[in-house]
């Protein structure tokens, strides 16, 4: 009996010692530890808190309670000894003047972390307005850089869930060289007039998953560059903006190849291209576009809801250059419905020297917004290698 008495004691004492320890593994920053307040900063605290929950040998949560914080920057750096999950229920605001920021790219950055989460329900508000009226990146290649809401690097087996990005200066969030890595219900959000917004921008990752997001920008909503691989785009609402797209790429030197892109059950509303693939003439480097599948699609009132274009030259001329040398074949885009706001609902612009291959279109109904027509296949430059 005594033996049966002191094993239930020794149960009692790990199960309070264990609830003891899960409770010590959560970093307020509210709390008298680090002593942040709504309504002034929270850098330094944040900091802190972080590095504690870094350090913890067990699972671990930094907690920024409901209110409006200011943070000037911060950078959040791996790797942790645990897993870690930031949950953000209040409102992390920017300084409006990016100067003000010693990472003139970045806002909040997240770096070399395996298994983070962040949660919360909160909003990252980049305070964008003024950083809008000054971007000159439409016109200018050479552009002073801006700050990203979101910059997530080096991340494996983590999680973005459940929270807002507003206003953003310039993209809301940047994926780059990240591993297995979900994106599940966010909501990102700038207004149309707002330049270089794009509300993800993904490069050089894989296995990569953006699910269940309701994007607005003044950009792509979803864009995704060279040396990604394994990408799949499900449940996204986007509008406005200027699509979803695979692109650009061939700009640069040594660009590696875009293989392996899903995007499906889509809604776009009021944007100025669908899904879209785009190239730069006169790629300095030859790469690979592949295995890119759109389907089951729906489109209102959008500009160009298909276009692949070999051609895409924003700040100049680009008809006597040599064409791209990026390869694109085995696209489809199947059940893509809804309405196009132009006379041309597919546009194919694909260079003569390195044509497009194996493009399948199937089940496209796409009639004009005014007249309720179907609208036109156009294909230019050369004919690709189609399959209806």
């Amino acid at each position: 009996m005594a033996l049966k008495l002191s094993f239930l004691a020794m149960l009692l004492f790990l199960l309070l010692a264990s609830t003891t320890k899960a409770h010590a593994s959560v970093f307020d920053v509210t709390s008298a530890t680090y002593g942040a307040k709504p309504g002034s900063y929270v850098s330094k605290a944040l900091a802190k808190a972080w590095s504690d929950a870094c350090a913890s040998p067990s699972a671990s949560k930094v907690v920024v309670p409901s209110g409006t914080y200011k943070l000037k920057e911060a950078t959040f750096r791996g790797p942790c000894k645990a897993p870690i999950e930031m949950q953000v229920r209040g409102t992390l605001q920017a300084p409006a003047n990016a100067g003000q920021l010693t990472r003139p790219d970045t806002w909040v950055g997240f770096q070399y972390i395996d298994m983070l989460t962040l949660s919360g329900g909160g909003t990252f508000d980049g305070q964008g307005a003024l950083a809008w009226s000054q971007n000159d990146c439409h016109k200018n290649k050479n552009c002073k850089p801006i700050p990203v809401n979101l910059r997530f690097e080096f991340l494996t087996n983590s999680k973005v869930q459940d929270i807002t990005s507003l206003n953003s200066k310039n993209f809301h969030m940047h994926v780059f060289r990240c591993n297995h890595t979900t994106f599940q219900h966010l909501t990102i959000t700038t207004p149309d007039e707002s330049r270089n917004t794009d509300g993800i921008h993904i490069g050089a990752s894989t296995g990569i998953n953006i699910t269940h997001a309701k994007i607005g920008t003044g950009d792509d909503c979803v864009s995704i560059g060279d040396d990604s691989h394994q990408i799949t785009v499900t449940d996204v609402t986007c509008g406005p903006g200027h699509g979803i797209s695979i692109g650009s790429l061939g700009r640069y030197k040594e660009e590696k190849d875009v293989i392996g892109i899903i995007v499906k059950n889509c809604t776009l509303t009021n944007t100025q291209n669908g899904m879209r693939i785009k190239t730069w003439p006169d790629s300095p480097s030859p790469s690979i576009a592949s295995d890119i599948h759109f389907e089951d699609i729906i489109m209102v009132n959008v500009s160009n809801p298909i276009l692949i274009d070999q051609l895409y030259c924003p700040y100049t001329r680009c008809d006597q250059k040599p064409p791209s040398k990026v390869k694109i074949s085995n696209v489809s885009f199947k059940n893509i419905k809804g309405s196009s706001f132009t006379p041309l609902a597919v546009k194919l612009v694909c260079t003569r020297g390195i044509p497009c291959e194996n493009v399948e279109l199937t089940d496209i109904d796409l009639p004009t917004v005014e007249t309720k027509a179907l609208l036109p296949l156009c294909v230019l430059m050369s004919s690709p290698q189609l399959r209806a």
